[in-house]
């Protein structure tokens, strides 16, 4: 809908390459956020930025529900798009940090998985709800009024999230671990500098980690299966509402073993349950995209079912694990930092890419074997990394927490607490 609406002129396959680079672009940007926020959440507060953010985000989400297209405005329609999609980029990029830490900073440490993996589940719960508003407008205003005026709702409802946010993130305190840093006075004055400086090799394996999630999560949170399996004149031509049915159902399975991969993380450890996500993913990579195939809209649910498995396994632990990683004095700048760079070696330009694929080779088989080799990478990269499952997390244990978290290199023996 996106390339029909912003990127017309380009042609039909150009439209939606362009419309899937919107997004992409938006990821370059999270990694300014990320800097952004990671020295200010070190500095000020994970709160403090939790908030900026949601209203950054919120506000350039409602904006596109409001903004008209190009045959009303011409090329400044897809212009504004890309600006709003380079500020969602900003505030996804200083959000997540601040979201996980508030999460896991506030657990007790034989706890950060399961704790972690709420804020982990906002990502299939919003991909649930974005998938049903979208199919219930699909109802309510079908054919050309979808067009013109049905797909705006869902932006424009993300005002009513706003507000909820802001409230629940008003009402939260600092965490304890921002709160011990603030009464020993040992915020640094430059966080990222002392990061990269001390925890660059770090802060790159725990992006490859990522990037073989998020590769694999935007083939749904990014449209690229809802956009292959809708279109008219591709080999699939399903309607769009069973669609978009098919992968909230499977969004609600992704938000069960998400929370899922985050508390047996708790019982046998992160790597252990990342290495089972990734063999499980890299065994539905293939059947996904047969299923998909088919035309039967049974089989497209069952392949994105299995397919969120693997996704869940390899994303709850992912707060605790990258919490675990990075020391109090760092931690917001490292896992923001590590989060937005895995995100574009990933999920940004993975639904572009995959398009592409597909119109080089004809067939979503190279599409798979992308996929699978992101896989690969994040395995390798993971098991290079340390489980440092139940380290104690406030600044009175920064030594340890400096040390020792990538395999082989040298060991502090972490304090952790008995499980």
């Amino acid at each position: 809908m996106f390339g029909a609406a912003y990127f017309e002129p380009a042609g039909s396959s150009v439209s939606v390459l362009l419309a899937f680079a919107s997004v992409g672009i938006s990821f370059l940007f999270r990694p300014l956020g990320a800097f952004i926020a990671g020295h200010l959440g070190d500095r000020v507060g994970r709160r403090t930025v939790l908030v900026t953010t949601l209203f950054m985000m919120g506000g350039a989400t409602t904006l596109i529900g409001l903004l008209p297209t190009y045959a009303s405005i011409g090329v400044a329609a897809p212009i504004v798009l890309v600006l709003l999609r380079i500020v969602q980029g900003l505030a996804a990029g200083g959000e997540w940090g601040g979201a996980v830490l508030m999460a896991v900073e506030h657990a007790e440490p034989r706890a950060h998985g399961a704790v972690g993996a709420f804020p982990q589940m906002g990502v299939p719960l919003g991909l649930l709800l974005a998938s049903g508003m979208l199919a219930i407008m699909g109802v309510v205003a079908p054919g050309d009024a979808f067009l013109a005026w049905g797909w705006r709702a869902p932006f424009l409802l993300s005002v009513v999230l706003v507000a909820v946010g802001y409230v629940v993130r008003r009402s939260v305190e600092q965490s304890p671990v921002f709160r011990a840093i603030a009464a020993r006075r040992e915020r640094g004055s430059v966080p990222i500098v002392a990061l990269f400086r001390r925890h660059a090799l770090l802060v790159l394996l725990a992006a490859l980690t990522f990037a073989g999630n998020s590769a694999a999560g935007y083939m749904t949170t990014g449209g690229y299966i809802q956009a292959y399996a809708t279109n008219p004149d591709g080999p699939v031509a399903l309607e769009r509402e069973p669609v978009l049915l098919a992968v909230t159902a499977s969004a609600v399975l992704w938000v069960a073993t998400t929370w899922f991969g985050g508390w047996i993380s708790d019982r046998i450890g992160r790597k252990v349950t990342y290495a089972i996500g990734w063999i499980v993913l890299l065994a539905m990579v293939f059947p996904l995209f047969a299923l998909v195939d088919t035309g039967e809209i049974g089989l497209l649910f069952l392949g994105l079912a299995l397919f969120t498995v693997g996704i869940g396994l390899t994303y709850g632990p992912q707060a605790a694990f990258f919490a675990e990683l990075f020391p109090a004095s760092v931690r917001f700048s490292g896992v923001s930092i590590s989060y937005a760079l895995g995100a574009i070696l990933g999920g940004a330009f993975a639904p572009a890419i995959a398009t592409s694929l597909v119109q080089a080779t004809g067939t979503t088989r190279s599409v798979a074997l992308y996929l699978a080799g992101m896989a690969v990478i994040a395995l390798i990269a993971t098991l290079l990394l340390r489980d440092r499952r139940g380290m104690l997390l406030g600044p009175e244990h920064e030594e340890e927490q400096a040390h020792g978290a990538i395999t082989g290199s040298t060991r502090v023996l972490p304090r952790v607490v008995a499980r």
